[in-house]
């Protein structure tokens, strides 16, 4: 595994790690739950400060929706529940600030998105990681059951190696999270830990 994680050629990806998904203004039920049980704040926190001491770059795919949902069309369930009123991930709000234990750092890119349900589709995450050089991402973040499952899936369509620590992703109910890992995303990405993942990188 460690020929999948030379730091010049890797990036860790955060995923939907904002105070109104996982911090202290969260809004989904059950999902900050899940995640304060795999403690996936403090295992993201070591692996980017890890990350940015080893060479390797840090992206955080956050999201945010306009208050006119300007971009938005309501075709589906999550949709629904994500633009209801009030409106709980409001661009610009507290809900959709980046975890602080996460950053940003100056050094760090924020890909940001005002529609859809995964990081990759209309957003700059593509093209920004093929100017740096990536072949291989970490992911981690939430959630298993959407965003950080498509992010997974799309990664893979694009030709991207994914290296995936199970301490750091999180899902709802946390049964289906744990089946997901195993039945889908093991056959697409290299399951892993964030220590295994730390080890790799030389500091």
């Amino acid at each position: 595994m460690n020929d999948f994680l030379i730091p010049t050629e890797t990036a860790v990806i955060t995923c939907e790690m904002q105070r109104g998904t996982i911090g202290d203004l969260a809004f989904v039920p059950g999902l900050p739950e899940a995640a304060a049980a795999v403690g996936i704040v403090e295992h993201g926190a070591r692996l980017v400060r890890g990350a940015r001491a080893a060479g390797v770059r840090v992206l955080h795919a956050t999201v945010g929706i306009r208050a006119d949902r300007a971009g938005i069309t309501v075709n589906n369930r999550m949709m629904a529940f994500s633009t209801r009123e009030p409106l709980g991930m409001l661009d610009g709000s507290p809900p959709a600030e980046l975890i602080p234990e996460l950053g940003p750092e100056p050094e760090d890119l924020v890909v940001h998105r005002i529609h859809g349900l995964t990081p990759f589709t209309g957003t700059e995450l593509d093209p920004l990681l093929r100017n740096l050089g990536v072949r291989t991402i970490v992911p981690i973040g939430v959630s298993v059951n959407e965003a950080l499952l498509g992010l997974c899936l799309v990664a893979a369509d694009l030709g991207y190696r994914i290296v995936l620590p199970v301490d750091g992703v999180a899902g709802v109910p946390e049964e289906y999270a744990a089946q997901v890992l195993e039945h889908t995303l093991s056959w697409v990405a290299t399951l892993t830990d964030v220590d295994t993942v730390l080890a790799a990188w030389p500091t």
